[in-house]
């Protein structure tokens, strides 16, 4: 068993991954998400699960849901081995247990090293690819564990329904700047933020495209009309969103745009990284009702600081 730990210092645009093997094909899932490693346990089935949960187990005090990666990834059976390994993961608020098959280490690169997969690879649409990384002489899949847990339980994804709970809503011509790198999640978020009257949404798909945005933009007299609040994603390839809040927070023009740091990394760890870095607000997914009210807040705030 093996705690890991951060060692990144922020807004740097690097990445630590951990490599792992199914089957001998090389995946990786970013530190970040792990808390840690343990020998795999034996698992109690529960029935009528999705047929990649392959039960609970319970380590400590703490019971665990346990997802057959390989069986996702390959939808054959799994040849469990007395070997294989629990990765146990913390995003969205969930603890979560993968099997894999081998542990190979870690390694640190930069996010401008990791490319978007191809459509072609997944019939056009988004694929459980996040993103192929060039680690040494290997590539690495890096896996998007919040879409495979969204598939696998629905009701932990991002809900529209939340915000019909907060009431009437007006449209609101207020331009929110938003990077995020997932094609499901930004088709959400664009959602909920127009169901709640949002309708002025830049989408970009990942920091730099947000940064090269705003650049283009910092010295016109309505920037405030053109980027009144930025939401970014941490994890992006390209530039991540620590390093856009670090952009941004340091510019002279740009520092005094709202910035709200939207994602499923958001843990005490992660604060004080984004509250050095300079946002203004840190959420974790899929809260989206919150992040409205959140918006809200902090518009209404920026109105009667300019009004």
């Amino acid at each position: 068993m093996a705690e890991t730990e951060i060692l990144l210092e922020s807004g740097t645009n690097e990445i630590e991954i951990m490599e792992f093997t199914i089957y001998g094909e090389l995946y990786g899932i970013n530190v970040a998400k792990v808390r840690e490693i343990m020998m795999s346990d034996t698992v109690k089935a529960i029935p009528h699960s999705h047929p990649s949960v392959e039960g609970i187990f319970k380590p400590r005090d703490v019971v665990l849901t346990v997802v057959d990666l390989p069986f996702y990834l390959t939808g054959r059976p799994t040849e469990k081995q007395p070997k294989d390994l629990f990765i146990i993961t913390n995003f969205n608020k969930l603890h979560i247990a993968f099997r894999v098959q081998t542990v190979v280490g870690i390694q640190r690169i930069s996010w401008a090293n990791i490319q978007k997969p191809d459509k072609t690879l997944n019939n056009g649409e988004e694929g459980i690819a996040t993103g192929i990384a060039q680690c040494g002489d290997d590539l690495v899949t890096i896996l998007d564990f919040e879409k495979i847990v969204a598939e696998i339980a629905p009701e932990t994804g991002i809900q529209l329904s939340e915000i019909d709970q907060l009431g009437e809503r007006h449209e609101d011509p207020h331009a929110i700047v938003f990077a995020e790198d997932s094609v499901l999640l930004s088709k959400m978020v664009e959602q909920s933020l127009t169901k709640a009257g949002y309708t002025n949404i830049h989408k970009f798909n990942n920091g730099q495209e947000a940064w090269d945005y705003l650049c283009s933009i910092r010295d016109d007299s309505d920037l405030k009309d053109k980027a009144s609040l930025i939401i970014t994603d941490i994890e992006m390839p390209e530039m991540d969103g620590h390093r856009l809040t670090k952009l941004v927070k340091t510019d002279e023009k740009l520092k005094h745009i709202p910035l709200i740091i939207f994602s499923s990394l958001i843990n005490h760890e992660m604060e004080v990284k984004g509250k050095q870095l300079g946002a203004d607000e840190q959420l974790s997914k899929p809260e989206i009702g919150h992040l409205v009210s959140v918006i809200d807040h902090l518009l209404e705030k920026g109105e009667e600081i300019h009004g």
